[in-house]
């Protein structure tokens, strides 16, 4: 029998979020669950393997498959079912955060789990298993599925919840699209009486200031996020900002129904109604080095340091989402594109290994130009888990020709650090990690455990990525 040859009509060049990985793949975009059983089964005529992209919002290769099959589930974006009563809604797995809390914010609800963007879809969502400014109390969006369909790698279509299948809810959602593809999904919203947050900015002065505040406040926050000034040093080191945000009460805002319109929490897209936000990343370019960003990062400590203990009223949208309402922000850092590193880190060494990470970029003459702190709750029961006890740190690096070597030397010295310290990564940001120190920080039992389902469920190994084929390709047969 004559092996099919897969038309060049489908043959694209697709990238990750950060604009470095980037691959030429065979695009399908089905729009149905046979549909995408007729792409499966074309991989397996012809011999490729299959790799799933949703939104394209991973910020290095998990959604790309270079020389193979990209399945692209962009197209099934249907609101299947919504009960504005309980706030269960059943949505297909193109649907965006932007689908979802666009059609329920109306009726007095809201994501229970939002990433710090509303583009991913939420099949792509649920394989990383997002968290958002909530993580530490409220988890991930995994604890808020009720069920969700997959189709297996064989073509079987299935129904999964974490009573009567837990063993493939627990590795399908987290398992960053190893196991099945997911096209369908129920979800448990969470009630709001007002479209708006009440957000409190302090001030901190260092490292260990900052990680007491985040501390000190998350019993009685809602949301919270710190911000890092990556180029402050000695006794300043770690200095920035802590934001925490809280849901106003029932009756509250007497102008809830007017702040949970779509009218309220959509951001214009000008600056005073002049200057197309459109164009700020051309701005923000020229400052995109590091005379521009220590400048910026000093403005804004200062900034916050006025404004110490003020609260402000902000849109769901807005607090959550802040970067987005910036357009193509990342363009500021073309044309190399962007790194990030992203960890997790135990509470008692967090704050050693942060000091430790921070002051090794610094060494080597690349501070992060932009660094993010959140805290986070104990290992959840999903497979492919991320979280500790502890604080995250991301930091965002611009690549360029000249220092693309040294950068990824720096992340792989970072990830030892990680490692040495007890934490994990976070595989929607990553681009960079070695087989190696992801091995490490998973762990013997959870990575046996995930090649005994791989084994069972695609002994073929029909579903890859050249993020998986980077982690696992010695524990992985091919296709």
């Amino acid at each position: 029998m004559n092996t099919p040859v897969l038309s060049t009509a489908h043959l694209e060049r697709t990238d990750g979020w950060g604009q470095v990985a980037k691959a030429l793949n065979y695009v399908y975009r089905p729009t149905s669950v046979a549909g995408i059983q007729r792409v499966l089964k074309l991989a397996h005529e012809s011999g490729r393997s299959v790799g799933l992209r949703g939104g394209g919002i991973s910020y290095g290769d998990a959604s790309l498959n270079a020389e193979n099959i990209l399945l692209d589930l962009s197209r099934m974006t249907r609101i299947l079912d919504w009960n504005p009563e309980t706030g269960v809604i059943d949505v297909e797995a193109g649907v965006t955060m932007r689908d979802l809390w666009r059609y329920i914010v109306g009726d007095g609800w809201w994501p229970s789990v939002v990433p710090g963007t509303m583009f991913g879809t939420i099949g792509g969502s649920l394989a990383m298993n997002v968290h958002g400014k909530n993580h530490w109390q409220s988890g991930t969006l995994g604890d808020y599925t009720l069920e969700f369909d997959a189709v297996l790698p064989t073509g079987e279509l299935i129904t999964c919840d974490p009573e009567e299948t837990p063993d493939l809810f627990y590795s399908i959602i987290s398992g960053f699209g190893m196991f099945a593809i997911i096209t369908r999904a129920k979800l448990q919203m969470k009630r709001i009486f007002s479209g708006r947050l009440k957000t409190t900015s302090r001030s901190a002065d260092n490292l260990h200031e900052l990680l007491t505040l985040m501390d000190t406040h998350k019993d009685a926050s809602d949301y919270m996020v710190g911000w890092v000034d990556c180029f402050a040093k000695g006794d300043k080191l770690g200095r920035g900002q802590v934001d925490t945000s809280n849901a106003l009460s029932e009756g509250a805002d007497p102008q809830a129904l007017q702040t949970l319109r779509l009218a309220f929490q959509d951001v214009s897209d000008t600056i005073a109604g002049i200057i197309p936000k459109s164009i700020l990343w051309r701005a923000a370019q020229l400052v995109t080095n590091n005379f521009g960003i220590y400048w910026a990062n000093v403005a804004k400590f200062w900034a916050g340091k006025l404004q110490h203990g003020n609260q402000n009223l902000n849109s769901y949208a807005a607090a959550n989402f802040m970067l987005d309402y910036v357009p193509h922000w990342k363009k500021a850092y073309l044309p190399g594109g962007l790194l990030q590193h992203q960890c997790f880190l135990p509470y008692e060494t967090s704050e050693t290994a942060i000091r430790s990470m921070l002051a090794l970029c610094q060494q080597r003459g690349y501070p992060s130009y932009l660094g993010v702190i959140k805290r986070h709750p104990a290992d959840d029961n999903f497979l492919m888990a991320y979280s500790l006890d502890g604080f995250s740190l991301a930091m965002d690096f611009r690549v360029t020709k000249r220092n693309k070597n040294a950068l990824l030397q720096l992340m792989h010295d970072l990830d030892q650090l990680v490692v040495e310290a007890g934490g994990r990564f976070y595989l929607a940001k990553d681009a960079h990690l070695r087989p190696d120190a992801y091995a490490a920080s998973l762990g013997d039992t959870r990575m046996k455990k995930m090649l005994a389902l791989k084994q069972q469920y695609d002994p073929q190994n029909v579903l890859q990525t050249n993020l998986s084929r980077r982690l696992l390709l010695d524990h992985l047969t091919t296709v």
